[in-house]
């Protein structure tokens, strides 16, 4: 083994065990006088990301905080994704300090809080993030629903596996995922093309925690690694896939050559989605001109 020796793995052991890189997210919920509380969580994490009829984030935390009590009763939530900023991470601090009430944590807060894009009765969001996931709590996965705000002494049994309240002083919540908002600029880049430099500001928090301190590393622009090309399919394993997509959408050779490089894994998947919009769009022959109508729609579409 090396240099690896074992360590004992203990309650929290991702704070207490490891070095566990995580983001830094505010949780915006509605407390019951109807304020915005704003709760700083880093065990949260995409759960659903394709397949299903939609994309979900699961978050774990403490079944008493603030957090949890408002999502069983309410079932919204905003995720606020902060840039590196010191400034915000003392407060991100400040506002993971288990005990204190909505009002308290709430009086003195720097961030910024904007009406939620969806209706108004959700949680504001904070206008300093770069990005924000408005969510539902999926409620009717496991019977989740009977379980019920109110018990901030620990919960007991029967137990969720993955939904719920998923032991005396735990919950997991699935969120669905509403809408993403991002900031223009980083939005751009996406659409246009991420590069080093366009590169939101994330912040990492490295997990472990002792009784004195939180830690997180600053932004650095992160650095480009060029995906080995394995010629993953030529042409004619690519014509080969497109004739079976759908009988009615054919796909000349010139168009063919020009999508090689799509991961063979991923294949099908890409060439049914193209048939799908090629139809939309009454085409029936995918030639370069006929592939760039269907890219520009995909990339509308992702706007």
């Amino acid at each position: 083994m090396g240099n690896l020796k074992d360590l004992r793995i203990v309650d929290n052991f991702y704070q207490t065990s490891s070095f566990f890189p995580m983001p830094t997210i505010l949780i915006s919920t509605v407390s019951e006088n109807g304020q915005t509380n704003l709760g700083a969580y880093s065990l949260c994490f995409p759960y659903y990301i394709a397949g299903k009829d939609y994309y979900a984030m699961i978050l774990e935390c403490r079944n008493s905080s603030n957090t949890a009590q408002n999502i069983l009763r309410t079932k919204k939530c905003a995720l606020n994704f902060i840039p590196d900023k010191k400034k915000y991470f003392k407060e991100a601090v400040r506002l993971g300090f288990p005990g204190d009430t909505t009002e308290e944590k709430m009086k003195n807060c720097i961030f910024t809080l904007g009406e939620s894009t969806l209706d108004g009765n959700r949680p504001k969001i904070v206008e300093e993030s770069f990005q924000v996931f408005e969510c539902t709590w999926d409620d009717s996965l496991e019977d989740a629903h009977l379980d019920k705000a109110g018990q901030l002494e620990g919960y007991e049994p029967p137990y969720r596996n993955f939904n719920g309240i998923t032991s005396k002083f735990g919950a997991h919540f699935i969120l669905k995922i509403d809408k993403i908002l991002m900031d223009e600029k980083y939005c751009s880049s996406i659409i246009n093309g991420v590069k080093h430099n366009n590169f939101p500001p994330v912040p990492v928090d490295y997990g472990y925690r002792d009784s004195t301190n939180f830690w997180c590393s600053k932004f650095k622009k992160p650095f480009a690694e060029k995906i080995p090309d394995k010629n993953n399919g030529d042409v004619k394993s690519v014509m080969y896939a497109a004739e079976r997509i759908d009988p009615t959408v054919k796909f000349t050779e010139d168009a063919c050559s020009k999508l090689t490089k799509i991961p063979r894994v991923f294949l099908k998947a890409a060439l049914t989605q193209m048939v799908n919009i090629a139809k939309e769009e009454g085409i029936t022959l995918i030639d370069e001109n006929a592939l760039q109508i269907i890219n520009d729609k995909r990339r509308k579409e992702k706007k």
